[in-house]
């Protein structure tokens, strides 16, 4: 193999300098890492997770800790599925859960509520197989599989690297997700 060839293989170089992690699952991240990425940003935490119910598993304190940021002037979003929508209805019956789709979406409302500044919340179905979590400049994507539950998600951790790179994409999505959304 040439030499060029061997250091592109070797080196990141191009978009995929924004890859720091891919996973098989959501749940294969390391269980800190939300907390951390919460912990860690100052302007910006956007949540476009269909539920994103886990963060109130995974993250102790999460409603206090988002609100302080709010309070603080970070830019607070949570983009959720709307739990009346036939799209989450459908999804409900493939997941074939206990725990339906519109029963974790009301839990992270409730926990949303509990925060001691607003956070912003609007409703979407558009995103039921996608998922983008943002931090300042890092995010979370999780791609649906099948009938597997967000959780069983491929799942990638980007950082931004370039200007109109991957990360910068996935805030396009959020945006556009964003804008399109009602609200809550």
């Amino acid at each position: 193999m040439p030499w060029p060839e061997v250091v592109r293989r070797a080196i990141k170089v191009g978009s995929d300098r924004d890859l720091v992690g891919v996973y098989a699952r959501r749940s294969d991240l390391p269980n800190s890492l939300f907390r951390e990425l919460i912990n860690k940003a100052g302007t910006r935490l956007w949540f476009g997770g269909y539920t994103s119910y886990f963060v109130w598993l995974e993250v102790p304190n999460a409603a206090a800790a988002l609100g302080a940021k709010a309070q603080g002037g970070a830019d607070v979003r949570f983009l959720l599925g709307d739990p009346r929508s036939d799209v989450t209805t459908e999804r409900e019956r493939i997941e074939a859960t206990p725990l339906t789709l519109a029963t974790r979406i009301a839990m992270t409302q409730a926990e949303i509520a509990k925060s001691p500044a607003p956070l912003a919340v609007r409703l979407s179905e558009r995103h039921v197989a996608m998922s983008v979590w943002i931090f300042d400049d890092e995010a979370i994507v999780a791609t649906h599989i099948g009938a597997g539950l967000g959780q069983d998600s491929v799942t990638m951790h980007l950082r931004r690297r370039e200007s109109g790179g991957p990360f910068d994409r996935y805030v396009e999505h959020f945006e556009s997700l964003w804008d399109a959304a009602g609200a809550a």
